[in-house]
């Protein structure tokens, strides 16, 4: 029997694709490629909702064949390693883009209202909390995103409909693109941050991202502006950030995501009322959690069972000589 090794748990929908494939599913609960080795060490498939994989452990799972993550982003995968040892590494785009699209369009209206603050303050019997004017109205302000793919799209979409002014930064994308839509395209990322009211990052974490958003960056921005991150944790310069939000140097900020994962109640970000945080949630609603699942089992089995699967990110991965078997 064909065996694949989860770190946690899927939605029952993915579940019930590995089941009816007859897989053998071992869940490790742990996502350190240490602790899952010895599980590993006869799989031929790995799914990795929270953890990571490295070429150690790669080489020495020599029975693996293919990894999946629900969802699109890999830089928990060593990808370089997959794709030298034929391994395909199987994504699900789409399946989340909703999702974490209206969690980013929450957050900013969460932002602006300063409603998460005044539901502590009030809970503490602070009535006049509602004196404090913090909260500005969405009309007529500007969003800034920066990545414009899927889920800056559909967030554009949205803030237009509120009546936002949209400008947008991503180099991979043709400026036509964006003022085709009747956006403004920003030649660079200051642009971005000196104009816009609320900026929202959306773009994958690799080393030209990491920290995209430092200490000088943050100094560009409006001390009126509010900062959202629902993509990766590594983007923003944490403790950049803390300095910001405890010098009031932003309205505020929200965060879905976080450098290192699960955070825990030490969180230094935590002690700050001007932030707005959730635990990684942006795509776990029903609907995106049963098709990140879906798809993702649906491309493993496939994998395991010698098909190429078309949603990989690594599609090289499949000019491996194994594959020519």
């Amino acid at each position: 029997m064909k065996k694949v090794v989860l770190t946690h748990r899927l939605h029952d929908d993915g579940m019930a694709v590995l089941e009816q494939a007859n897989i053998k599913v071992a869940i490790t609960n742990n996502g350190d490629p240490r602790a899952m080795l010895s599980e590993l060490l006869d799989a031929e498939g790995l799914i990795i909702r929270i953890g990571s994989i490295d070429r150690k452990t790669m080489l020495a799972a020599k029975n693996l064949k293919v990894i999946g993550r629900p969802g699109v982003g890999v830089d928990d995968v060593d990808v370089e390693t997959a794709t030298e040892l034929g391994i395909p590494v199987v994504i699900a785009p789409g399946a989340n883009t909703r999702s974490v699209a209206e969690h980013a369009f929450a957050f900013m209206f969460a932002a602006a209202k300063d409603m998460l603050h005044s539901d502590r303050e009030l809970r503490k019997g602070n009535f006049n909390i509602r004196s404090n004017y913090k909260a500005f109205e969405i009309f007529g302000k500007t969003l800034g995103l920066v990545g414009y793919g899927k889920i800056g799209s559909i967030l554009a979409g949205m803030a237009a409909g509120v009546g936002m002014k949209i400008i947008v930064y991503d180099p991979y994308v043709k400026p036509e693109a964006i003022t085709g839509q009747g956006f403004q395209y920003a030649a660079d990322l200051s642009m971005i941050l000196r104009k816009a009211d609320v900026v929202s990052l959306h773009v994958p974490l690799t080393p030209k991202t990491k920290h995209l958003i430092g200490e000088a960056e943050l100094k560009t921005m409006k001390s009126s502006a509010v900062l959202i991150n629902c993509s990766r944790g590594g983007i923003i310069d944490e403790a950049a950030l803390a300095k910001a939000l405890e010098e009031n140097r932003l309205h505020s900020a929200a965060v879905d995501v976080f450098s290192h994962e699960p955070v825990t109640a030490d969180e230094p970000l935590f002690k700050y009322d001007n932030i707005i945080v959730s635990p990684h949630m942006a795509g776990q609603t029903k609907e995106a959690a049963s098709g990140v699942a879906t798809m993702a089992a649906e491309g493993v089995v496939a994998v395991m069972n010698g098909r190429r699967w078309q949603h990989v990110c690594n599609p090289q991965a499949y000019e491996h000589p194994r594959w020519n078997q």
